[in-house]
């Protein structure tokens, strides 16, 4: 059914504006006179099953249509609160659709209810949106409706997603201070060598004598600087090139993940976090019901690092051949002894969701940890550098002029 966009008045004048599924533009003008809205303007949205945009911005939208996690989370937990309570799925849906924030996520949710209206189960009406929601979702949406136990399903996505969204955003809150660190010594550095250090030391030039060897380095770096701008300009787009095009093949992608991961530190980091990862979203597959070859398969798909790919897929081999998870993992010696060794715990225990979800607690606070040590160490190592680098600057400076002066007295 045609999903529309509309502005209207209510009935003490106040604008107001959403969407409306209806099978015309006079139909769903006339579903919002019932409801005591008056239209001012009517206009189809969607037509498509991924919910993309018709008419003249279908190209514009396409740039701006992607759904963050945030908002699926937050749209998971109303919605495991509305069954939870008892409330029928499609009454659950025409209640929580105008409580929707992202104007595509809205859409969406409008055609999966007309979906499962027309006969398909909330699984079947999500796995029409891939773009949204991931496999993941849909194949543990799949085994809650399966199992009678919807509500209790979509509260542990909610809480997997946002356990997900919050460490990313650690991360990244955690990042910002380096980084913005880095870019600014940066412009303080370029606007030193370019413009500052060749306006004071112009005075040299008129010495016959000698400069110090740091003002020779100093004047060096500068006129490198100022002459080769455009090829250091030109390396590092080059460079950036390269590695999109490498990023952009399969066995190119495989080695530059494989890099990362010998990365002193930094592939430790990595490392944890796709096994916290990985071990979250295996337990919660696993304690929805999934079986464990297909959870392994989604699995695959949410670890980022194409090395951990390869030795998962490698064990879902060896787990359909009769072996065990941690025995399975750990062959390939690429996840840690000790989240395998507890993963062969979990398994001879019959706990293994436990197990796994006590695994990704461990690797997670590890990450974390780390990370916190990481950004202590980057704030005073940045600012010693910069000191460092300043301080060469003004001693580069001044040593010729003390020079001078010595000669003048």
């Amino acid at each position: 059914m045609p999903v529309f966009e509309y502005s209207a008045l209510d009935a003490k004048g106040r604008k107001k504006s959403g969407i409306v599924d209806a099978d015309s533009p006079v139909t769903a003008r006339q579903k919002l006179r019932e409801e005591g809205v008056f239209p001012v303007s009517v206009k189809e949205t969607a037509r498509t099953a991924d919910g993309a945009r018709t008419g003249s911005s279908a190209a514009l939208s396409g740039l701006f249509s992607g759904v963050k996690p945030r908002f699926v989370s937050i749209m998971t937990r109303q919605l495991a609160t509305l069954v939870g309570a008892g409330m029928p799925l499609v009454t659950a849906l025409e209640i929580l659709i105008p409580q929707t924030a992202h104007p595509r996520l809205q859409r969406v949710m409008a055609q999966v209810k007309d979906s499962i209206v027309e006969g398909s189960s909330l699984a079947q009406a999500l796995g029409r949106h891939p773009k949204v929601f991931p496999p993941i979702y849909i194949n543990m949406v799949r085994a809650g409706e399966a199992s009678g136990a919807l509500e209790i399903v979509l509260a542990r996505l909610a809480d997997l997603f946002e356990r997900q969204e919050n460490s990313r955003l650690r991360i990244k809150k955690a990042m910002v201070y380096p980084v913005v660190m880095m870019f600014l010594g940066s412009a303080v550095m370029v606007v030193l060598m370019v413009y500052i250090v060749p306006s004071i030391t112009a005075i040299f030039e008129q010495v016959d004598r000698a400069l110090p060897t740091p003002t020779r380095i100093l004047l060096a770096v500068s006129s490198a600087i100022r002459s080769y701008w455009w090829l250091m300009a030109a390396a590092a787009a080059a460079a950036v090139a390269a590695v999109g095009r490498a990023r952009g093949t399969e066995k190119g992608r495989l080695a530059l993940d494989e890099a990362i991961l010998k990365i002193p530190v930094a592939g430790g980091l990595v490392l944890k976090l796709a096994v916290a990862r990985f071990s979250r979203t295996l337990g919660s597959l696993l304690a929805n019901g999934v079986p464990m070859l297909s959870a392994m398969e989604i699995v695959k798909a949410v670890v980022e690092n194409r090395v951990i790919q390869a030795v998962v897929s490698e064990a879902a081999v060896k787990i359909g051949e009769g072996r065990g998870l941690g025995e399975s993992l750990g062959a390939a010696k690429v996840f840690p002894i000790v989240a395998v060794q507890m993963m062969g715990v979990g398994e001879q225990s019959g706990e293994l969701e436990a197990m796994l979800e006590k695994v990704a607690d461990l690797y997670q606070g590890e990450a974390e940890a780390a990370i916190d040590s990481l950004t202590t160490l980057l704030e005073p190592i940045m600012i010693l550098f910069m000191a460092v680098v300043v301080g060469f600057v003004v001693i580069s400076i001044l040593l010729p002029i003390f020079e001078m002066s010595q000669l003048a007295g």
